[in-house]
Order: C-alpha cells, then structure tokens, then sequence
C-alpha cells in the first residue's frame, strides 16, 4: 500500500497549464467558514481513522460540503477554468484534509459535472491522494465524464485498469457506480477482468462493490459474470451480498 499524500508527479493525465486565474475570494473564505464548524475534539480521531499523514480539522463531511455550496454561491465560479485553477490550488495548497475534500467536492457542481478540463485534477487527486476517500470522491465525476462522452472516456478507463498504481484502478472500476441502466456492461467487464488476480484489498474491494452494484439493476448479468470468472471470496461475497 502507498503512503496517502504523497508528493510526487501523478501517472495518468498530464496536468493541464491553466490561464485563468483561481476565485481569490471563494479560497479566502474558505478556510474561516471550515474553521467556524470544525469540532477540534474530533480532529484526532478523524486523521487515526484515516491513518491520514495530513491533519483534519474537525469538520464533518456534510459540512463542508455545505460550506462549500453557501461560499460557491456567494462567490461563484465564471468559467471551468477558473474551477479548475481553483481546485488545483486548493488541493496543493491544503493545511488540512477538509480543504482537499472541499476541492473535489466543487467538482459536484453544475459547472463542473462533465467538464473534462478537470479530468486532469481528478488524475492528481487519484496519484498524489493515494487512500480510499480521496479516489472513492473522484469516481462519480469520471462517471460523469463517461456519460457525457464515452468515447473518450471509454478506453482512458480501460487503460487505467492496467495501471500500475492500484488507485487508479480502483477508480476505472468504480467509475460506473453511479450509472444505474445506463451501466456500459461491456465496459464494466474490461476492467474488472484485468484485475481479478490482484490480491490487493482495495482492488477486490471495489471489484465486489461494482458488481454489488450493478446487481441492484441486473442481477442476473452479475450472476452470469460471477459463475463464469474466478473472483477472491471477498469480491465473490460483496457481489452476491444482496442476491
């Protein structure tokens, strides 16, 4: 497994040189409106629970995002550039985990759902993140990406479930959790296979995970593609968890 919040030049996409310049005002605001509902007490356990290198603040998930969307509309973004720039920033620059976690969190907005400039920000949240939060974020946004342009997105997936940091695996093949009976099958399949072997945790996971998923729409599809490939116990036990 590899050490969460490591510095290093991501695999995957380049990262795209932007122009624009980051929302000043949203990254200044940020930090005091984290600060307001953080619940220091908490801040210790949340990094041991996430064995994070990085400290926390204290601050619950459902508040930062509500932070996030109260100052995105105070302060709102002009152009996917600029959401760009700023998420960049933002995760570069992070005292705290809260910060990364609002990063991605304004990717979940409507400008930038299916915005394929920030496929360069997922791919540096997915390398340098390196843990389950980050890279479980990220995944409904690639989805959103497929959905909007599968041609592009079809194969960057497949080629990411042959990459050799299991992270960004983990994100092809959770890419389409989201997608309900729009699940591309075909492409469900090519990146599950290539992984079936691994005995990581995280990528058997997921792998059980997708299929437990999708089962909720196709159960008989999953049971077909469990009696004809050879998963690990656990991945076998989570696709059939609800069957």
């Amino acid at each position: 497994m590899k050490k969460q919040d490591a510095v290093h030049k991501p695999p995957g996409p380049a990262v795209m040189s932007g122009t624009e310049p980051a929302n000043a005002a949203f990254m200044c605001a940020l930090g005091p409106a984290l600060a307001a509902v953080a619940l220091p007490e908490k801040a210790a356990g949340m990094a041991a629970y996430m064995k994070s290198s990085m400290p926390f603040l204290g601050v619950p998930a459902p508040a930062v995002r509500k932070a996030v969307r109260s100052l995105a509309r105070e302060h709102p973004f002009s152009s996917p550039g600029e959401l760009h720039a700023t998420v960049m920033e933002l995760w570069s620059g992070a005292a705290h985990r809260e910060e990364r976690h609002a990063a991605i969190m304004l990717c979940d907005s409507r400008l930038g759902r299916g915005e394929a400039a920030l496929l360069p920000f997922y791919a540096v949240v997915i390398g340098t993140g390196q843990w389950w939060d980050y890279v479980d974020s990220v995944a409904p946004r690639l989805w959103d990406l497929l959905a909007k342009d599968r041609a592009a997105m079809g194969p960057l997936l497949r080629e990411w479930s042959g990459h050799p940091d299991f992270w960004f695996r983990r994100a092809a093949i959770i890419s389409q959790l989201p997608a309900k009976a729009a699940t591309d099958v075909q492409l469900l399949s090519d990146v599950i296979v290539p992984n079936l072997a691994d005995k990581e945790f995280f990528i058997r996971k997921a792998i059980g995970w997708a299929l437990r998923q999708h089962a909720r729409t196709d159960p008989e599809w999953v049971l077909r593609f469990v009696a004809v490939h050879g998963l690990s116990p656990l991945s076998r036990r989570e696709a059939l968890k609800h069957l």
